[in-house]
């Protein structure tokens, strides 16, 4: 018996590859029902089609649900008799983001708000917003969106009544859909040179299990309004440029260096400086829990924090730093990695 026994899930963005993962890890579970939540027909058929074929004798747990979260009605129509929502739904890619900024407000802001709304009304008892590590410091549109988007996460968390909201933020998540390493496998299988932006420049990497896990544990032990990180190891473009090379049979000498595209970091930031300052160490994870004082201005005048000052931030350039081999061990432990190197097709 699970905290998931009988229950109805439902994941916005629910085709993407946390979608799937969710879906491969909860299916055969004692879940009652997930509900996948996204605005195209076209991945929806091929999910239903890949889990009738992969499991059928659970597939018919799986429901679809044809919406987008920038229309609040769709919401409150897939919300109906939903217990808990992970929200997955977003505009992610940096430069798509940079040249059209409104459709990212319209997706990570305005439908944040929506589901949220949805979520309260309907009497959901848990939501958990996937955020990005793009949120802490953002340079981006799509990072200023994100971190709106725990920003509104936040604000409802005070009012929420019985509905439990978190957020959840993490770094790259290695193999999912739009991620960088399934173009360098396409590109040396195309016998073309890795192409990569900047050799020294440092980001987060997890898996795609770890992102589920993540959810999971702000699911079990995130607070209401509270902010959930995973002490997450990192290493150099470089690195993982190589690692790639040496599974798949790329030349390493021939890895191109294309130059730092529009709004990208040398480094991302998990947890900044201000919100260092009064984590809560969880092990494996950090919890930033909600300020909840009212907005009583007087106290931001006379009441301060004198630790704030000698806490560090945490990003990926002081985390702890996977060399060649031990990338390439993470890597290559990847399920998207083992189907590629064993020519079995990945749908996400």
């Amino acid at each position: 018996m699970s905290v998931f026994q009988d229950k109805v899930l439902l994941i916005t963005g629910g085709t993407g590859s946390f979608g799937n993962a969710v879906l491969n890890r909860f299916l055969r579970t004692d879940i009652g029902e997930i509900r996948i939540f996204s605005r195209d027909e076209k991945k929806q058929d091929d999910m239903r089609h890949d889990f009738q074929a992969r499991m059928p004798e659970v597939a018919n747990k799986i429901k679809f649900y044809i919406g987008d979260v920038r229309n609040k009605s769709t919401l409150k129509y897939a919300m109906k008799g939903v217990d808990y929502v992970f929200h997955a739904a977003a505009l992610k890619q940096v430069p798509s983001c940079e040249f059209f900024p409104m459709e990212a407000v319209k997706t990570n802001v305005i439908g944040t708000d929506n589901v949220l709304d949805a979520a309260i009304d309907a009497g959901v008892k848990c939501v958990i917003c996937l955020s990005t590590d793009k949120a802490a410091y953002p340079i981006n549109a799509m990072g200023i969106t994100k971190a709106i988007e725990e920003k509104i996460a936040v604000a409802k968390s005070r009012l929420s009544g019985d509905t439990k909201i978190c957020c959840t933020r993490y770094g790259n998540v290695m193999c999912s859909r739009g991620s960088v390493i399934p173009l360098w496998i396409d590109q040396i299988r195309k016998g073309n040179p890795i192409t990569l932006t900047e050799p020294k420049m440092t980001r987060f990497i997890m898996s795609l299990e770890e992102a589920v896990d993540l959810v999971l544990f702000a699911f079990e032990h995130g607070k209401n309004g509270d902010i959930l990180v995973q002490k997450a190891p990192a290493c150099t473009i470089q690195t993982q440029a190589e690692a790639v090379c040496e599974l798949f049979g790329g030349k390493k000498e021939d890895i191109k260096v294309i130059g730092i595209r529009h709004g990208e970091k040398m480094y991302e930031t998990l947890l900044t400086k201000e919100e260092a300052a009064k984590a809560i160490d969880m092990g494996n994870f950090y919890a930033v829990p909600a300020d909840n004082r009212d907005l009583n201005y007087d106290k931001f005048f006379k009441e301060g924090d004198t630790k704030r000052a000698s806490i560090e931030e945490f990003n990926s350039d002081n985390t702890r730093r996977l060399n060649l081999e031990e990338t390439k061990a993470k890597i290559a432990g990847l399920e998207y990695i083992q189907n590629e190197l064993n020519g079995v097709p990945n749908l996400c």
